[in-house]
């Protein structure tokens, strides 16, 4: 554990293994984004989409975005 990071980007020890914490919450941010994505398949909102794995990777950086800002207590500002 490297104490200058905040605990927002410090390393996991998942059972020996050192895993980057921006890993971790990728795949915490994966959940929402297939959640939302197929909700808005169902509503037909993607009519209105000109490139659908553009608008998919653009929310799923958004999300993971608003997850490390939600999840990261220890931020500078």
């Amino acid at each position: 554990m490297n104490s200058q990071l905040p605990r927002g980007l410090d390393s996991f020890d998942l059972f020996g293994f050192y895993l980057p914490a921006i890993m971790i919450w990728a795949v915490i941010a994966l959940v929402p984004c297939v959640l939302l994505c197929w909700g808005l398949r169902l509503l037909g909102v993607y009519r209105f989409v000109w490139h659908r794995a553009l608008f998919d990777m653009a929310l799923y950086v958004i999300i993971l975005g608003g997850i490390i800002l939600a999840g990261g207590p220890g931020w500078p500002y």
